[in-house]
Parts: C-alpha cells; sequence; structure tokens
C-alpha cells in the first residue's frame, strides 16, 4: 500500500469522529508524516483535543495527554529521580513526555519555565534531567492546544517554543450541518468516549516518514519557498520575519502532501497550501501594526500573491 492511500485511510477513519475538520486533519497527519509538531490554535471546545486522540489511535502511537496549569512543572513534563528505599538509590521516573504522541492541552496555561521543559524533547528528542541525557523512542510527536492569547490566565508561547512548531493550525467554528452531524452521532453512540482503530500497524509510521526522506523537491520549487520566507523579513509590518527554518518547514509539509495526493514531486499549490500555518506564527509583528489588528496570517497571505512562483507544469 503507497504512502498515499495509507494516508487516505487514516482520514477516512478519523473523519468518522472528526466532524467537518478536514483542513485541518490534513495539515496535522503531513506535519506528523514530514517528522514535526502541531499547534493546535483556537477557543474551546472545538475538537483539538479529539483530534490528537483520533490521530494517535488511528496512527498506532502510544499517547499521553498533559493537562497544562499554572502550577505544573518542569519534572511533571520530564520526569524526575525518586528515592528508591529498597535499592538505596535514586531511579529516573520517566514523565509524560515519554511516549509517540503527546498532547499538551493548553500549552499556554502553563508558565514560560514549565513550556521550555518540552524544547529540547522537541527538537533533539531527548530530555535532560539532573546531567543525565534519556533519548525518547521514534517516532515523537507533540501536538499541543492552545487558547487565544486574549484568553484570561494564558501565557504567550516565546518564539523559541514557536519555532519548535512546524505547523500552527487554527481551528474555526464548524459550518451549521457539521455541528449537527456532531451531535447527531453523539447521540447514535450513545457515550461520551469515541475510539478510532489502528490504521497502521506499530512502527509503520517510522517507515513511512523514512520513505517519505527520499522524496525530492525541484530545485524552483525551493527558490520559491526561500523567496517566501525572505520576503516576510522585508514586509513593513514585520519586526522579525521567518527565519530559514520557515524555508524548511515549506518544504518538509509541501512534500508530505504532494506524497499524500500520491504524486512523487511537489507543486506550488503545495507550497500554498501550507505556507499560512507554517510561516504566520514565525512573524514577529512590530508594535504598532501589531495593534492595530493586523495578523500574521494576513502577512503572509498578502505576499502569496506578491511572490511569484514557478509554473505549475
Amino acid at each position: 500500500m503507497t504512502i498515499a492511500l495509507e494516508a487516505k485511510s487514516v482520514l477516512d477513519e478519523v473523519g468518522k469522529v472528526v466532524v467537518g475538520r478536514e483542513r485541518a486533519l490534513r495539515l496535522t497527519l503531513a506535519a506528523i508524516l514530514a517528522g514535526g509538531h502541531v499547534l493546535l490554535e483556537d477557543v474551546p471546545g472545538l475538537g483539538k483535543t479529539l483530534i490528537a486522540r483520533s490521530l494517535a489511535q488511528a496512527l498506532h502511537l502510544d499517547f499521553k495527554r498533559l493537562q497544562c496549569t499554572p502550577d505544573l512543572l518542569p519534572a511533571d513534563v520530564t520526569g524526575s529521580f525518586l528515592y528508591d528505599p529498597a535499592g538505596r538509590d535514586f531511579t529516573f521516573r520517566p514523565g509524560p513526555v515519554f511516549t509517540g504522541l503527546l498532547l499538551a492541552d493548553e500549552i499556554n496555561r502553563t508558565p514560560p519555565k514549565t513550556q521550555s521543559a518540552l524544547l529540547e524533547a522537541m527538537q533533539e528528542r531527548q530530555v535532560t534531567v539532573e546531567g543525565r541525557t534519556f533519548p525518547l523512542k521514534r517516532p515523537f510527536h507533540v501536538l499541543a492546544t492552545a487558547n487565544p492569547i486574549e484568553y484570561e490566565g494564558t501565557y504567550p508561547l516565546p518564539e523559541a517554543q514557536l519555532d519548535r512548531f512546524l505547523l500552527r493550525i487554527d481551528i474555526g467554528y464548524p459550518p451549521v450541518d457539521d455541528e449537527v452531524e456532531v451531535l447527531r452521532r453523539r447521540i447514535a453512540r450513545q457515550r461520551e468516549e469515541t475510539e478510532v482503530p489502528p490504521v497502521l500497524t506499530e512502527n509503520r509510521l517510522d517507515e513511512l516518514q523514512q520513505e517519505l526522506e527520499r522524496t525530492t523537491v525541484d530545485d524552483d520549487v525551493l527558490r520559491y519557498c526561500v523567496d517566501l520566507a525572505r520576503a516576510t523579513r522585508g514586509h513593513p509590518a514585520v519586526e522579525v520575519g521567518a527565519s530559514p527554518r520557515g524555508a524548511q518547514a515549506l518544504v518538509l509539509v509541501s512534500r508530505a502532501l504532494a506524497t499524500m495526493d500520491g504524486r512523487a514531486y511537489v507543486l506550488p499549490e503545495d507550497v500554498k497550501e501550507c505556507a499560512v500555518p507554517a510561516l504566520a506564527h514565525r512573524l514577529t509583528l512590530r508594535p504598532e501594526t501589531w495593534t492595530s489588528g493586523v495578523t500574521g496570517t494576513e502577512v503572509v497571505e498578502e505576499l502569496l500573491g506578491q511572490v511569484p512562483g514557478p509554473p505549475s507544469s
């Protein structure tokens, strides 16, 4: 079975539980296939947690949920050494970060010190506790949910933390028909809990990610990704634009999207599809433009209409 067929099977199964979130599911799966982490940002109650749990089940990944609260400590994320009276020694007790897919729920409700406990895990796939380093098994992915920063009791994610997320995806309210369908399915299953059967076999995701690494991208598409990232640095509303990591995010996710569509090559349309979720959260806006209501999403959308891309064929 090709990657495209397996990805479609995953999306079909998850779509039986998560209603009307095709775009968010497709982008999230593409980011996971590309080996990255995803930040799902929007108001509570839009299915962000359900998306994370359902994808973990379909991808056959170990799943742990970390509820981020103001009193959460870094050791609650990474784990800590505990004294063992029987052995008269300290033994390491792993934290929830030791899993296949970690849901960091409401990550911006925990202080920056605790948020930073995830930085090493997300970038290096390891954690260091009291001078000792412990590797995380692969694949390892973080799906974090965040409430809008205007909400009471939230801490803005530092730029370094945001940059660790391959994509930031806004969920949005569902259409009326989809919202009715959510209620209909809840009544039909006669219980609150949902369950998605595993679609991939154990360790298959790791194999798919390795296969994806062999996909090449034409130089003109690579230059288009770089041109988009560089254009953010010169935009008048932007104080700090996307780094080269932003261009890399465009390449990685667009390559995954192309493969999910059954193509061995990347089109400019693949880059455009993931440009906003890959770049918008990496921009630091000037204070005067931020207070006027300009968003990173609007900046990237504007640049998509200005930066010339290569022909599609």
